[in-house]
């Protein structure tokens, strides 16, 4: 070894210079990362000379109760490593725009002193149209000015309004609460301007159809702290030492405290090696392992026995107990609908009475009609919409039963489909008659009965019941075997288990679930087997139980102020947002490529809905009222307008009146329904803060081919030719619907490559905004450690840029505000729920058209494309007179707006104190920069 020569006096000890100069820092600023994680931890910036040195874990976290161990240490690697993207060699520098356009838009400008005429006589050139959009994908790009771009994007903006209309402007950009300012400076330009917002969270396959379908809202879940209160804690579809890093020591600490944690996964993943029992179940087979489970439970704890927690948890917050009406199919009896409260004699003129159904009262032996539903909550009696099990009419006690067995006028066969084996069961159910107002008499059961009867509980009674756990029939521990490859005594321990637990512990037994399970087509199915386990045994609503969906950082805490800030509520109502699945779906032309649904599933016979084009069906959701769909008609809104004032129409009533009759003549058609014709296609394109080709793509190629008229490797087939009743089928399909693709991004990732424009945008440590997560309750701050290198800038300043040149351009085209019809979908948390008590389509002559009932809403708002910049950069009035509102809780925000007012016009922003603006005349508060609308926020939250 002595051929080993020290290059450095290890006794000089000179490293620790070294080592002191790595670390050294000039300041710190807190900030997080604007993300999609659901972490959400607050980070110390470090900063030297300017330049950003290194990140490190912030330990100051509230506690939350004496009780539960601290937040803190919360970070992980990627978060660690995040400051490496500033100066990152894929960083984008500067603007640039494809080479081919950027050619065409050069001569245009200068032949046209008009920059929307330029723009038109690109798009309108169909050959210079057909080439920039082939060269997207395939380099080319050429560095621009801020001005010219922005010159060019406002030119595109403005001549598709006035073309097409301003409802072909989309814009997608996914997860607000990463990062609330950035996505509401470009969300505020596009309500401002008339375009859309696309949904992501159902598009990134994120949103749990099951929790609406079962709970009527989104998601809601508990904080990861609320993990240690659980003691019987299931993993399932997520990995939580990976994807929940900063949370998973509450998993720890709680087994610690006595938890049994439980994984449920294919693999032995990272989380899997730390569980108290690893279950190995077939990919995708959580349903009948869950179906199986609900079968012990409903056998030894509602059978067998009864846990009075269970029993009386089931009867006060669910539907177990309403009633049924069974009704004759052959020689056997089929399901039908809730009993409707007035269809009963005591109940016949009560308001809403489609809406408010009945249970069986042990008490008077009487159908009752109990507070808390969705009749009560709309209507014009306030104060029951509660859980309180009362009477409506008259407030008297109830005592739901929540079986008919033992009280039974008889026992029917009702009808049962599997699925698996494709057949009809028959299984006793107990029933009773009930008379109704006019006299006749209706058979009825419980949900309960039925639920009983479902997952194969006899009860005593007759029919294709198994007779014990080893019968392979739906839905034993053994029937579940053969798609699990779970043993079925492994099955019913877990059963035993899960159950005692939550009757020990009065409920805290806990799910946690992600999207290794949200992600398969059946997502809900397998939700709702869950759920319906956590139900009962009493376990949603309970601390340390329930279920607990984790994918996405979702939540957005102050969503009442954010909400009309970020759609410019303050300015303009109502706002257009677009449901993401449907309109690729529907606009990528994907849907030509199917046939019908009953080409692919098998479906009991006399299903209403599960049959034809699913294309069909989503014109009718569209048509009905039940799904925004923009562009909303094959017609220009603005030009709409125009017609139906030349046509007489002077109120805002009258207008409408013109647009519903236009559409009961047929000289009106819903977009939906043609979309594959050049009037009805999008135009122009925004997406920021997310990767919408490729990445986050369902069927990418497809969007190659038909968004942006590019090389593909498409290979499937059209099948939908001669299968499609309602949508028009043109051919051949069109490729490249999109005139213009602005990509604002701060890497250059997919869809950057494929897009016309490229706009740097600052990173996270870059600027200031907001950012809140589901798993804690704190709103942290993303603060700007420096400004935007080379040439970015923060998403706010880019939209108010924008803003700003579109107000410049704007008398070229719009001089005067204009008016716009806004067509928008009847909305939960809103009357709406009401529309319909059957589904009646007008279109087949079934019903009237009648704007919010049974088609989409239609109203007027006022475009003023010149003051676009000055109303981006305030707060308008609107928010004072109509407040803000959160889950249907309206809320008055008058003093509030005044005391905003009280704070001095221009200066600088100032993280300490809000600010004004004045134009035309009139004060408003500013939001000039995003320090200033996150103050605003923060103002008005009442979360906060």
């Amino acid at each position: 070894m002595g051929w080993i020569q020290d290059l450095v006096k290890p006794q000089q000890r000179v490293w620790e210079e070294f080592y002191r100069n790595r670390w050294a820092h000039d300041r710190v600023v807190r900030s997080t990362h604007g993300v999609n994680c659901t972490g959400g931890c607050s980070w110390a910036v470090y900063v030297k000379d300017g330049i950003i040195t290194w990140e490190m874990q912030q330990t100051d976290y509230p506690l939350l109760e004496s009780k539960l161990p601290p937040y803190e240490p919360r970070g992980c690697q990627r978060g660690i490593s995040a400051s490496w993207y500033v100066y990152s060699p894929i960083r984008v520098k500067y603007p640039y725009v494809r080479g081919r356009l950027l050619e065409y838009w050069r001569e245009a400008r200068a032949r046209h002193s008009n920059p929307v005429e330029a723009w038109a006589s690109i798009v309108e050139d169909a050959e210079k149209r057909r080439k920039y959009q082939w060269a997207r994908g395939k380099g080319g790009f050429q560095r621009s000015t801020w001005d010219e771009v922005l010159e060019l994007i406002a030119a595109a903006c403005l001549y598709t309004a006035r073309k097409w209309g301003p409802d072909r402007v989309a814009g997608f950009s996914p997860i607000p609460a990463m990062s609330y300012l950035s996505y509401a400076a470009g969300s505020r330009f596009l309500q401002l301007f008339g375009g859309f917002n696309m949904s992501f969270y159902d598009w990134y396959a994120d949103l749990p159809n099951a929790f609406p379908e079962v709970w009527g809202d989104q998601t809601d879940v508990c904080e990861s702290a609320d993990w240690y209160n659980g003691k019987f804690i299931v993993s399932m579809g997520s990995n939580l030492n990976m994807t929940r890093t900063p949370d998973v020591h509450f998993i720890s600490e709680a087994r610690h405290e006595g938890a049994k944690f439980v994984v449920i996964s294919p693999d032995f993943s990272q989380v899997a090696k730390y569980s108290d029992w690893w279950i190995p179940i077939k990919a995708g087979q959580d349903l009948p392992f869950w179906m199986a489970v609900n079968h012990v439970i409903l056998k030894e704890f509602y059978v067998d026995r009864q846990v009075p927690y269970f029993i009386d948890y089931v009867k006060r917050y669910t539907d177990l107990p309403f009633l049924v009406e069974l009704v004759p199919d052959g020689n056997a009896y089929r399901m039908r609908k809730l009993v409707r409260a007035n269809r009963l004699a005591r109940y016949a003129d009560v308001t809403n009475g489609d809406w408010k159904m009945v249970v069986l009262d042990a008490r008077t032996g009487e159908p009752r009609m109990p507070k808390g539903q969705v009749g009560f909550r709309w209507d014009k009696e306030k104060g029951k919409w509660n859980l309180k099990m009362e009477d409506g009419l008259d407030d008297s006690p109830i005592d739901p039963v929540l079986s008919l067995l033992g009280q039974h006028d008889e026992v029917v066969q009702v009808r049962f489909f599997d699925h698996g084996e494709k057949r009809w069961l028959l299984r006793g159910v107990p029933a009773k008659r009930l008379q109704l107002k006019d006299g006749s008499t209706i058979l009825v059961t419980t949900a309960f009965d039925l639920h009983m009867a479902h997952f194969g509980l006899s009860r005593g009674l007759p029919g294709d019941y198994p007779a014990s756990y080893d019968d392979d029939v739906p839905y034993t521990p053994a029937w579940q075997e053969k798609y699990t490859g779970i043993g079925r005594a492994t099955v019913t321990r877990f059963a035993r288990e899960f159950a005692r637990n939550a009757e020990v512990t009065q409920g805290r037994s806990m799910v946690i679930i992600g999207a290794s399970v949200n992600h398969w087509y059946h997502n809900n199915l397998i939700y709702r087997a869950v759920i319906n386990a956590l139900i009962l045994c009493g376990c949603c609503g309970r601390n340390g139980g329930g279920m607990n969906h984790y994918v996405g950082q979702e939540k957005l805490t102050l969503i009442a102020p954010w909400t009309s800030l970020a759609f410019a509520l303050d300015w303009v109502k109502p706002p257009r947002r677009q449901q993401s699945p449907i309109w690729h779906y529907v606009n990528s032309d994907q849907w030509r490529y199917e046939a019908s649904f009953t080409d692919y599933d098998s479906i009991p016979p006399g299903a209403r809905w599960a049959q034809g084009h699913s294309v069909d069906l989503v014109a009718k959701a569209v048509r009905l009222g039940w799904m925004p769909w923009y562009p909303q008609f094959n017609r220009n809104p603005l030009e709409l307008v125009r017609e139906a004032e030349a046509a007489g129409a002077k109120t805002e009533a009258e207008i409408v009146q013109y647009v519903v009759d236009q559409l009961k003549q047929g000289k009106l058609r819903f977009a939906v329904e043609d979309p594959d014709a050049p009037e009805n296609w999008p135009r122009v394109w925004f997406i920021w803060r997310g990767n919408a080709i490729q990445s986050s793509a369902k069927g990418h190629e497809f969007f190659l081919r038909h968004y942006l008229g590019t090389h593909d490797n498409a290979v499937a087939p059209e099948r939908a030719k001669d299968r499609v009743k309602v949508v028009r089928y043109r051919e051949p399909a069109p490729r490249g619907k999109m005139d213009l693709v602005i990509d604002i991004n701060f890497r250059m990732d997919s869809s950057a490559l494929y897009s016309d424009i490229v706009l740097p945008t600052a990173f996270w440590y870059e600027k200031n905004d907001l950012n809140t997560t589901d798993l804690h309750s704190f709103v942290h701050p993303l603060g700007q450690a420096v400004p935007p290198v080379w040439e970015a800038k923060t998403d706010w300043e880019i939209f108010k840029a924008l803003a700003k040149k579109v107000s410049q351009l704007a008398p070229l085209v719009f001089p005067e505000p204009v008016r716009d019809l806004v067509a928008t979908p009847l909305m939960h948390d809103t009357p709406d729920e009401l529309a319909q008590p059957e589904v009646q389509d007008w279109a087949q002559g079934e019903c009237d058209l009648v704007p919010g009932k049974t088609m989409p809403h239609l109203q007027v708002v006022d475009r003023d494309y010149v003051n676009l910049y000055h109303r981006f950069i305030s707060l308008g009035p609107r928010i004072k007179a109509d407040g803000v509102s959160g889950n249907g809780v309206q809320i008055p925000m008058e003093r509030f707006y005044d005391e905003l007012l009280e704070g001095p016009v221009g200066g600088s922003p100032d993280p300490r104190r809000t600010r004004c603006v004045e134009w035309n005349g009139q004060k408003y508060p500013s939001l000039e920069d995003a320090l200033d609308a996150a103050n605003v926020l923060l103002h008005l939250a009442p979360e906060t």
